[in-house]
């Protein structure tokens, strides 16, 4: 299934392997127009008319939060740009360098602080080379793989993966990522991916086995061609910084032809809800790998009939209901757990069942980009290390109760995710940690108006953060680069004074809260493979300065 990409490959390593196709038909140093580049190059699927209609349409089309959509995006946006395969991508990087334009990579649109589509009023004029057209899956049954486009949403991969024509092995396959179906393949790996099969198959990153990368002056690396240390990491690096991915060829899993799951809400009294929570904190992570139970809580959660504190449970189990029934009432008794609410459905109908999407929705609707839901919303994330004492998470639902529109969406870990080593990827937060938390503040359109109120929200969350940090991890206090938090640093190299500071140690301040121990070697892989920095936005990772560099024995070497 996956030789036409294959071929492919091989035509485009011999194209690029000749220093002579490595520009378009207009030099980087001559600066010419945008548009005379890219339609020389091949490239017709863009708009530099930052007032038309199709230019707003194709630029807030993929903006999922809507704390960044019109009328707040900055003006500095020149081009939206959608290259439709190999070449126009590489196109699309050439000629925006070539404009001296910032580049930025967008796959699904779901940078929580929308990185992938705006920058900081110092960085200049910003082209936005829009990914979702890359979005071609070959689905590969007899080796359970996929290679897919990094354009591709989690719904549409899903949907591929599941198809008809892909149907063909013993048992049914699936991929380790997120429940969120519009969210875009090449972003979410990037960062690592967590999802529903995580704790029995690992991250989406774990279950990569080669990509192709655009660099940014123009290369085509494949895995073997890029090197273990690059090749480790895109992989959880963190999105938009290495370069661009066309495409990730992937290892598919086996599942069950029937798994079971459920969606329960259990409302009550806040010392009630914390009774749980305490509870659940100590089964979800030494579950077997083959189950998953998350717990969301706030005072006004969708799945409850009434205003007032409550938790949502939802679990997936790869198997019967009647054992998913019987691990609840051994393991978690305080649950409660029915028979009638725990239903067996193939794989692909838990991705629906899960997936936010409206109600009756089909296995068809995951091919939708457009998410039906868009809200404003802030987030931030925590690391779980040891439990939370009883009289502690009654404090934080005392104080979570006083804003409805905040929410704690809990995920366990433990299972694979504990016995990987926290250098295997980027992403380092394995063994040491029970669960991860996103705190969330959400309003919807209408609700913005007053800005002042908006400001308020955002307020709220960032004191309820401190107000957790003495329950999460520490030194440092480790977040996940997925839910991206400008809170907690971000780049602005020229200080005060007028003197260039440090990027390397600046990031660090956020860097080692994402990459913890990995943050250095990251380092030195940009300084490797982007020493002018041509991919990069507010947090990503910096490389070295020619300063911090120095050679020995006619080599290079990176302090």
């Amino acid at each position: 299934m996956d030789s036409t990409i294959a071929a492919l490959l091989f035509l485009v390593i011999l194209f690029f392997s000749s220093p002579a196709n490595l520009f378009p038909p207009s030099s980087p140093s001559s600066s010419p127009d945008l548009s005379t580049c890219l339609l020389s190059s091949g490239v017709h699927n863009f708009s530099v008319a930052k007032d038309s209609p199709f230019f707003i349409h194709l630029l807030t089309f993929s903006i999922q939060n809507l704390r960044f959509s019109r009328p707040y995006l900055p003006r500095q946006l020149a081009a939206v740009i959608l290259p439709h395969d190999l070449p126009s991508l590489r196109a699309s990087i050439l000629c925006c360098r070539a404009s001296s334009l910032t580049i930025r990579l967008r796959s699904g649109g779901h940078s929580y602080e929308g990185l992938s589509y705006l920058a900081a009023s110092h960085a200049g004029s910003i082209a936005v080379i829009d990914l979702m057209n890359l979005d071609h899956i070959d689905v590969d049954t007899a080796g359970q793989t996929a290679w897919l486009q990094t354009g591709a949403t989690l719904g549409q991969l899903y949907h591929a993966v599941a198809s008809p024509t892909a149907v063909s092995s013993p048992q049914p396959l699936a991929f380790s990522a997120g429940s969120c179906p519009t969210v875009g393949s090449g972003g979410h790996i990037a960062g690592g991916g967590f999802g529903l099969l995580s704790r029995k198959y690992g991250l989406a990153a774990d279950n990569v086995l080669d990509a192709i990368l655009v660099t940014a002056d123009g290369r085509f690396l494949d895995r073997e061609s890029m090197g273990e240390d690059l090749f480790w990491a895109i992989r959880g690096g963190g999105g938009g910084t290495w370069g661009a991915v066309y495409a990730w060829k992937i290892q598919l899993q086996i599942v069950p032809n029937q798994v079971s799951a459920f969606i329960v809400n259990r409302p009550g009294s806040n010392h009630h809800v914390a009774e749980m929570i305490y509870v659940w904190q100590r089964v979800a992570p030494t579950l077997p790998d083959e189950f998953y139970l998350s717990c969301f809580v706030g005072g006004t959660l969708p799945e409850s009939d009434r205003a007032g504190m409550s938790a949502t449970f939802k679990g997936l189990y790869l198997g019967l209901a009647s054992e998913a029934l019987s691990l609840m009432a051994d393991q978690f008794p305080e649950l409660d757990l029915l028979d009638s609410e725990v239903q067996e459905m193939s794989w692909i109908e838990s991705v629906v069942y899960f997936s936010g999407l409206k109600s009756g929705s089909s296995v068809d609707n995951l091919l939708d980009r457009d998410h039906h839901s868009k809200t404003f919303f802030k987030a931030k994330s925590d690391y779980v290390q040891t439990p939370i004492e009883f009289q502690d998470l009654l404090k934080m639902l005392n104080l979570l109760s006083t804003e409805p529109k905040a929410y704690l969406i809990m995920d366990p870990y433990g299972g694979s995710m504990a016995r990987r080593r926290s250098d295997d990827l980027p992403f380092p937060h394995r063994s040491k940690n029970l669960y991860a938390i996103q705190h969330l503040i959400e309003w919807k359109d209408g609700e913005d108006d007053d800005g002042d109120r908006a400001e308020r929200y955002m307020q709220w969350i960032r004191e309820w953060y401190e107000f957790m940090g003495p329950m999460v991890s520490s030194g440092p206090r480790a977040a996940y680069v997925n839910y991206l938090d400008l809170d907690l640093g971000y780049r602005g190299w020229v200080i005060e004074s007028g003197e260039r500071g440090d990027p390397v140690e600046e990031a660090r301040t956020w860097g080692e809260r994402y990459f913890l121990g990995n943050y250095d070697r990251l380092v030195r892989v940009k300084t490797m493979i982007d020493p002018d920095n041509v991919f990069w936005n507010e947090q990503s990772i910096p490389p070295l300065t020619s300063s911090c560099r120095f050679r020995g024995n006619d080599k290079a070497y990176d302090l």
